[in-house]
């Protein structure tokens, strides 16, 4: 094989370790309004690749028993509580709907199951990202007060917000690993060198 095919090869390997690194982002729930609820929480969310599902997992206190509406808000915003955060995260402009249906927000993540005032948190959603067009990092999830009739219902908010209720918790989805990939351009500087470095050892094969 040629030098420049070497370089080829390895050029498209160092491209595909970069775009396969895993990112995790946490959350910080909130409450609303304590006067209201003291509901708390914290979260993970996990994407392997930008092409695989995230992966939600963590523990929500103080929600009263049954299920809660559970969504990416468009805005990272929680300086007048949750809502600031602003509407569901809906850059296609959907009616709201159900996670496995075709039409939905891009945030919307159904609802969660309270018992005995927790809930334990198990989504995987191939719609939201960490990365890309449907990136979620810098937005916010809110946990509502109510149950998510998933556009399903006869309210005249059900295709808008699924008659959720009021918003009983909040927290701002930040970055948590791997912190250089975060960073704007970095992974273009990453490939850059990276191509000079194998771009300079196949000149040095050559002579």
């Amino acid at each position: 094989m040629s030098v420049k095919g070497m370089l080829t090869l390895l050029v498209i390997g160092v491209v595909a370790v970069a775009a396969d690194q895993e990112h995790v982002a946490v959350v910080h729930l909130t409450p609303h309004n304590i006067d209201k609820g003291n509901v708390t929480g914290e979260l993970k969310l996990t994407q392997n690749s930008s092409d695989s599902p995230v992966t939600i997992t963590g523990t929500i206190y103080g929600l009263p028993d049954g299920l809660h509406g559970f969504h990416v808000h468009q805005a990272g915003d929680l300086s007048n509580g949750c809502v600031s955060a602003l509407g569901h995260f809906n850059p296609d402009k959907l009616d709201h709907g159900a996670p496995e249906d075709s039409v939905r927000h891009v945030g919307d993540l159904g609802n969660i199951d309270s018992r005995n005032g927790v809930a334990t948190v198990e989504i995987s959603d191939s719609v939201i990202s960490l990365s890309g067009r449907n990136s979620i990092i810098g937005r916010s999830i809110v946990v509502h007060a109510g149950e998510d009739d998933l556009g399903k219902g006869n309210h005249s908010l059900s295709l808008k917000t699924g008659n959720a209720g009021d918003r009983a918790a909040c927290g701002v989805i930040g970055v948590l690993s791997p912190l250089d990939s975060w960073l704007p351009n970095s992974g273009t500087s990453f490939l850059w060198s990276s191509y000079m470095l194998i771009l300079s050892a196949g000149m040095a094969l050559k002579f």
